[in-house]
């Protein structure tokens, strides 16, 4: 509330001071006021910048689709309305799972930070990556030219050359198979985890 009256005061302060002045006192306050501007657009430009315009106009629509009471923030509400237009039901634990994960309010530049979270990587979850290799999994199994395959040809394309640096991280028999355990554990072990089991 003392904010609010201070801003007022200097709008104030501001309209009533004269014309002369003004130029004087504004390149100080200019300069203050765009270091803020400029630290909070570079933190919400970073989100930004990770997707080209058409992807954020796609993201921007979709979130105008999903804010049904169009408050600007995809509140639970939200979200139960959304999965219902899509013939989904959805129960009540799932949707306060998906409204925490956001670490405030889901306004338009939260849910882009979402989904960058998502796209690099940083929200993998342990479950995630033993799911998405045990597609591959054929008793216990990944053939490792179809694993080659899909890190070659889907989502981030990975490079022969990145594929071939990835393979030698694992064990491959000499049919070609890769062992999804081994591999799991590799990929999900915490770092002391990895580095108590490097020095045993």
């Amino acid at each position: 509330m003392a904010d609010k009256e201070k801003k007022i005061k200097k709008k104030k302060a501001k309209e009533d001071a004269p014309a002369e002045e003004a130029p004087a006192a504004a390149p100080a306050a200019d300069r203050q006021s765009s270091r803020g501007s400029r630290k909070a657009k570079r933190t919400g430009s970073n989100v930004f910048s990770m997707f080209s315009q058409k992807q954020v106009a796609e993201f921007k629509e979709a979130f105008q689709l999903m804010d049904h009471d169009k408050d600007g923030i995809i509140g639970k509400g939200d979200l139960r309305a959304t999965f219902d237009s899509l013939g989904r039901l959805a129960v009540e634990k799932e949707l306060d799972d998906m409204v925490n994960e956001a670490s405030g309010p889901i306004n338009f530049t939260q849910l882009l930070t979402l989904f960058a979270n998502r796209m690099s990587g940083g929200s993998d979850e342990d479950d995630v990556v033993i799911n998405a290799f045990k597609t591959f999994d054929n008793d216990g199994k990944i053939d490792s030219e179809r694993l080659r395959h899909a890190l070659m040809t889907w989502g981030d394309k990975f490079s022969a050359d990145e594929v071939d640096e990835a393979y030698d991280q694992m064990e491959i028999d000499d049919k070609g198979f890769i062992d999804t355990g081994k591999l799991i554990t590799m990929l999900t072990a915490s770092a002391e985890e990895e580095e108590g089991g490097e020095a045993a």
